[in-house]
């Protein structure tokens, strides 16, 4: 039963992962429901949940982003991010959640990023968790980490006034 109380006080936070890598509810529901799988089937007793969990849906997004880019070459159009429907707002935690909401045009921008450029970036600008959290998630060193923000920074910049 503490699984589960653990897993559903985080589940907002999968999603919310999930959503701004993938762009897509469905995939997004997808991640989450994989991540609870592996939640489940993990053997050892976890002492930091939410950088556990963490480090369970990002490499599935990304497994999952490189699965969906490589279908997207043959595919001529342009891949446009699914907007995420809310519901009315009844409380302030809803407020909070849906002012953090990230717009469209900045999901369309991040498509510009390789998956692991997107991870990184979205874990530590949106998500604000430090570069040795990011590392030991992403599986990359402190520093290659912090390089790759700066460099996602920088192309999101050039991107943005190229359009």
């Amino acid at each position: 039963m503490e699984r589960i109380k653990i897993f559903n006080q985080y589940r907002p936070l999968l999603f919310a992962i999930a959503y701004r890598m993938l762009s897509s509810v469905a995939d997004a529901e997808d991640m989450v429901q994989e991540t609870w799988i592996r939640w489940q089937l993990t053997q050892t007793i976890v002492q930091f949940p939410k950088a556990f969990l963490s480090s369970l849906i990002t490499p599935l997004c990304i497994d999952q982003l490189r699965s969906a880019r490589r279908k997207r070459e043959k595919y001529f159009g342009i891949c446009l991010p699914e907007p995420l429907m809310t519901e009315v707002i009844n409380s302030i935690e809803d407020n909070t959640e849906s002012a953090e909401s990230l717009s469209f045009a900045f999901l369309m921008l991040l498509e510009c990023l390789s998956p692991t450029e997107r991870a990184i970036f979205l874990l530590h600008e949106v998500f604000d968790y430090d570069y040795s959290d990011i590392a030991k998630i992403v599986g990359k060193s402190l520093s290659n980490c912090r390089q790759i923000v700066c460099r996602a920074r920088l192309h999101l910049k050039n991107h943005r006034h190229s359009i």
